[in-house]
C-alpha cells in the first residue's frame, strides 16, 4: 500500500473508558458527544434518538471518482434519494481535520470541489487519526473522503447501522503476488455494520474476495432483484459474475431480519448485501472482461498498486468503455441508496416491533468506550430503554418519553396531522345476479373484499406526501398484528413512522380499524368504526395524555410546522390539546369534521378554550361535507357560540344586509343550495372558521371565505362576481375585515359508475392536496390562494375515487401542477 505524505504535527489524544453490560442492539463502541477530532451533524444526532432510519454515505465517491461539479450533483441526489424513501442520509467525510458524520450541502461541496489536491486524502480505517491529528506542509488541516472502511468506522461510531454505496473493495487480481486487499474487506470483518452496494468492483478477483469475506465471518448474500432461486454474486456493471452468492435475499424486510437478528445476538461482524445493477443499465460480463484486462494491463504498466489502482482503472475503464461505464457506475449507486434505505425503513419497523421483547434483554456482552453510559444495565440503548424499560407501567408508550434534542431545518415537517391512522377494510357487494344492487340484512352477502391502510389522518398526511409535502403524521396504534400491519406498510409508502406511538398490549389499546359495506355500485351502505384507540376509555386515557406531553408535543414544537391539520377523532379533551400546540407554533390550522357526529366536538369547547374568532381563529380553513356543514352549524348555535358578541361583531363587518344576501348567494352558487341554507350555514360559521371548502359530492365544492380587509381581491375585476359582500360599517381597520368570497366549482369530471373503486379517502385526499398546496406556497415565499387549488385537489380526489384503497397512488403525478 502506497504511503501517504504525513507531515509531523501531532494533536492531541483522547482516552476514556467505561464498562456495561450489553444486549441486543449494542455493539462495540459509540460517540455521541461531539469533541474535537469527531463531530456528529445536529440532525444526526436527532434522528438517532428518535430512532429514524439512517443510511451512511461516503465521500470517497466525490474526491475520488466523479469530476466537479457533477460530484456534488451526485452528492445532492444520492441525498434526496434517501429522504424520498424515507430515510435521513448521514453523508460522512474529514473536513478541516475533524471527521464528521452528516456533512451538510455546504461542507459536501467544500469537501468535493477540489478532487485531486494534495489536501483532500482518501481515507481508509489506517488515515483517520493522521488526518485527524496532522497538517499539510502549509499547516492547513486535511480534508479527506472517506472510503467504505473509513465510512464503516465513522458510522458505527455514531451509532449508524446501514451503509449504501456503490462498490465494495476486494482481492485485487493477482493478489497471491501483490497481497493487495483492500482495507474494506476486514473491517466488515470487525465493525457491525451492513454495507449495501452493487457487490464488488468487477476488476477484482471476486470469487477470492468472497472467500476473505468468509474468512473475516461476513455474512454475504445477494439480493434476488425479481429472479428465481439461486443468483449470482454481482459484478458491478454486471448483474451476473459466474460466482454463486452465498445467500439470496428476496426482499428488503428479509435483509432488515438478518441485521435485527445479527445485533439481536450482539456479533461484532459486519454484513455486505449485493445489490444488482438495474437491468436497464448493465454492461454485458463478457464485455466489461475485455475492458477490465485492458486496464489492468495499463495499470501494471504504470506501476498503480494501492490505494492509487482503484481509481486509475476506474478511469482507464471510463476511457475503453465510453459513457456507458459512468452512466451504468450512477444508475448502480443510485438503486443501492433506494434499496439501502428500504432496508433502513425496514429495520426501524423491527426495531420498534421488538422494543416489548424481553427475549432481547438476556443475551449479554461488554461494551466499552466513551459511550457507554449511553446504555442502560441491560444493554438497552438509552433510547430504547426509555421507550420500553423506563417505566412497568402499562401507560407508557413504546415510542419514548425522553424528550430530543433539536432537528435540523431540512427535517422538520412543514405538515404536522394529527389524527386516525386505521386498517380499512371496503366489502363491495357482488351480487350473483342484477335482480338487487343493495345487500340482504341478517345474512351472509357475496363480496369482494379489499383491505388498505387509512385513517382520516393518515389518508390527509398520505395525499399531502404525495404530492411532495414533507409531512409528520401523528397517531397511535396498539401491540397487535393490526399495528404491525400498519406500521410495515407506512414504511413501504416512504411514510415517516416517527411519530406512531405504539400503545403496550396490556393498556386494552386496539388499532384503529374500519370496515365499509358498500352496494354494488360502491357506494356506502353502512360502516363500523373503531377509533377508539384516540379516544378516552378508562384504560388509554393517561397513556393518551402523556404520549402528547413526552412524544407529540415535542415533535410538533421542534418542528414548528408551517400547517397543522387535526380530524375530528379527538375527544374534546385532547382536541384542546392540539389546538392549543398549534397555536404556540403559528401554524395554520385545518380541521377534517370526519363525520356529522365529530364535526360538532370543536363547538364543544368551552372556558379559555373556547373557539376563537376572526382575526384570530382557533380554526383557520375546514373541509366539511354538506351534512357535516349542517352538523357543525347546528352545535355552534346550540351551544351558545353565535351568540357572543365577538361572533356578531365579525358577522356585522362582513356587510350582509339586514335582509339577507339571498339573491347574491343565489348567483355565487344556486337556488337549490340556497334553499338548503348551504351557503348561509358557510357565512355564519366563518367568524370560527374563516375558509370553509363544502364538498357537494355530484354538484362540486362550495368555497366560502372571509376576506381581510387588504385582500386584493376585493378590488380585482376578476373576482368580483365573487365577492357577494363588503364590510360597510367602518371596521376594517380595528376588525380588519373585508368581506365574502363564495365561489361554486363544479365537478372537475363526471365519473361513470362502473369507473368508481372506492369513495373512501376520496374527501381526505381533497384535503391533503389543499394543505400540501398552501404548504409549498409559504415555503416558497409566494401568496397561497385556496382557489388556485380547489381544481388540483377536485382531479386527485377523482384518481383516489378510481383506485384501490384510502388514496391513489397515481396522485403523485399531479405533484408539479402545485
Amino acid at each position: 500500500m502506497a504511503a501517504l505524505p504525513w507531515l509531523c504535527r501531532t494533536g492531541r489524544t483522547m482516552t476514556a473508558r467505561q464498562q456495561v453490560f450489553s444486549s441486543s442492539f449494542i455493539s462495540k463502541r459509540t460517540i455521541t458527544s461531539n469533541s474535537k477530532f469527531f463531530q456528529v451533524s445536529e440532525e444526526i444526532r436527532q434522528a438517532i434518538s428518535e430512532k429514524k432510519p439512517v443510511v451512511a454515505l461516503e465521500t470517497t465517491i466525490y474526491t475520488h471518482g466523479y469530476p466537479y461539479p457533477t460530484n456534488v450533483k451526485l452528492a445532492a441526489r444520492l441525498e434526496e434519494l434517501v429522504r424520498q424513501h424515507g430515510g435521513v442520509p448521514a453523508t460522512i467525510g474529514i473536513l478541516d481535520g475533524v471527521a464528521r458524520v452528516g456533512l451538510t450541502a455546504d461542507e459536501t461541496t467544500r469537501l468535493a470541489s477540489s478532487p485531486g489536491s494534495p489536501n483532500v486524502l482518501k481515507i481508509s480505517r489506517r488515515d483517520i487519526c493522521f488526518a485527524l491529528g496532522l497538517k499539510d506542509a502549509s499547516g492547513n488541516p486535511f480534508n479527506g473522503g472517506t472510503t467504505i472502511a473509513g465510512t464503516s468506522v465513522l458510522a458505527h461510531m455514531a451509532g449508524i447501522k446501514i451503509f449504501a454505496t456503490g462498490g465494495l473493495g476486494g482481492v485485487h487480481r493477482g493478489a497471491e503476488q501483490t497481497m493487495d486487499v483492500s482495507a474494506d474487506l476486514t473491517e466488515l470483518g470487525r465493525t457491525p455494520i451492513t454495507v449495501i452496494s452493487a457487490g464488488c468492483k468487477s476488476f477484482l478477483d471476486i470469487a477470492k474476495t468472497l472467500e476473505v469475506l468468509e474468512t473475516q465471518g461476513v455474512a454475504v448474500a445477494t439480493f434476488a432483484d425479481g429472479r428465481s432461486g439461486s443468483v449470482d454474486f454481482p459484478a458491478f456493471y454486471s448483474r451476473d459474475s459466474g460466482v454463486p452468492s452465498p445467500v439470496t435475499l428476496q426482499n428488503e424486510m428479509d435483509a432488515a431480519r438478518v441485521i435485527y437478528a445479527q445485533y439481536a445476538l450482539g456479533l461484532q461482524s459486519g454484513m455486505h448485501f449485493a445489490n444488482p445493477i438495474p437491468e436497464e443499465h448493465e454492461i454485458p460480463f463478457a464485455k466489461m472482461e475485455v475492458a477490465i484486462a485492458e486496464a489492468l494491463q495499463a495499470a501494471n504498466a504504470a506501476g498503480q498498486t494501492g490505494a492509487r489502482a482503484t481509481p486509475f482503472i476506474l478511469d482507464k475503464i471510463k476511457s475503453i468503455t465510453g459513457s456507458k461505464s459512468v452512466e451504468a457506475n450512477t444508475a448502480l449507486v443510485e438503486a443501492n441508496i433506494i434499496r439501502g434505505t428500504k432496508v433502513a425503513v425496514a429495520l426501524q419497523q423491527l426495531e420498534r416491533e421488538g422494543l416489548g421483547d424481553h427475549a432481547l434483554n438476556e443475551t449479554q456482552s461488554i461494551v466499552t468506550g466513551p459511550a457507554a453510559s449511553n446504555y442502560s444495565p441491560q444493554g438497552v440503548p438509552i433510547s430504547y430503554a426509555s421507550a420500553a424499560q423506563s417505566s412497568p407501567s402499562p401507560t407508557t408508550p413504546s415510542p419514548g418519553n425522553s424528550s430530543a434534542p433539536l432537528t435540523s431545518p431540512e427535517q422538520r415537517a412543514d405538515i404536522f396531522v394529527a389524527g386516525s391512522l386505521a386498517v380499512d377494510l371496503a366489502c363491495d357487494f357482488t351480487p350473483r345476479s342484477s335482480s338487487s344492487h343493495t345487500p340482504a340484512l341478517e345474512t351472509s352477502n357475496p363480496a369482494r373484499i379489499a383491505q388498505s391502510l387509512g385513517g382520516v389522518g393518515h389518508n390527509v398526511a398520505y395525499a399531502a406526501h404525495l404530492m411532495g409535502a414533507s409531512v409528520q403524521l401523528c397517531s397511535a396504534v396498539g401491540s397487535d398484528l393490526t399495528g404491525k400491519a400498519a406500521l410495515e406498510a407506512l414504511s413501504t409508502a416512504g411514510l415517516s413512522t416517527a411519530g406512531i406511538a405504539t400503545f403496550p398490549a396490556d393498556s386494552g389499546a386496539r388499532t384503529a380499524q374500519y370496515i365499509a359495506i358498500n352496494d354494488a355500485h360502491k357506494d356506502l351502505v353502512v360502516a363500523m368504526a373503531d377509533m377508539s384507540i384516540l379516544e378516552t376509555p378508562s384504560t388509554t386515557s393517561s397513556i393518551i395524555k402523556e404520549t402528547f406531553d413526552k412524544f407529540w408535543l415535542p415533535q410538533l414544537q421542534i418542528s414548528r410546522p408551517t400547517h397543522f391539520v387535526v380530524d375530528g377523532n379527538w375527544p374534546a379533551e385532547y382536541l384542546i390539546l392540539w389546538l392549543r400546540a398549534a397555536k404556540s407554533t403559528n401554524a395554520q390550522v385545518l380541521f377534517e369534521p370526519v363525520s356529522t357526529t365529530k364535526s360538532t366536538i370543536p363547538f364543544q369547547l368551552t372556558g379559555e378554550d373556547t373557539l376563537a374568532t376572526y382575526p384570530h381563529p382557533s380554526i383557520h380553513l375546514s373541509t366539511p361535507n354538506i351534512h357535516e356543514l349542517t352538523s357543525m352549524h347546528a352545535a355552534a348555535r346550540s351551544a351558545g357560540l353565535m351568540d357572543r358578541e365577538d361572533w356578531w361583531s365579525v358577522i356585522d363587518a362582513l356587510g350582509i344586509p339586514p335582509t339577507g344576501a339571498r339573491t347574491a348567494f343565489a348567483l355565487a352558487t344556486s337556488s337549490a343550495l340556497v334553499d338548503q341554507g348551504i351557503p348561509q350555514q358557510a357565512v355564519q360559521l366563518l367568524p370560527f372558521i374563516p375558509t370553509l371548502l363544502t364538498k357537494l359530492g355530484a354538484e362540486g365544492v362550495l368555497l366560502t371565505q372571509l376576506l381581510s380587509a387588504d385582500d386584493s381581491r376585493l378590488t380585482s375585476p376578476e373576482a368580483r362576481q365573487y365577492i357577494v359582500s363588503r364590510c360597510r360599517n367602518g371596521t376594517e381597520d380595528s376588525l380588519g375585515v373585508g368581506g365574502v368570497y363564495m365561489r361554486l366549482f363544479p365537478p372537475a369530471a363526471r365519473v361513470p359508475a362502473e369507473e368508481v373503486v372506492s369513495v373512501n379517502g376520496v374527501g381526505d385526499t381533497f384535503a391533503g392536496v389543499i394543505v400540501a398546496g398552501l404548504a409549498k406556497a409559504k415555503k416558497e415565499g409566494r401568496e397561497a390562494r385556496v382557489e388556485d387549488l380547489v381544481g388540483v385537489a377536485q382531479r386527485a380526489a377523482i384518481v383516489t375515487l378510481k383506485s384501490e384503497g384510502g388514496v391513489g397512488k397515481d396522485v403523485s403525478r399531479m405533484m408539479e401542477e402545485l
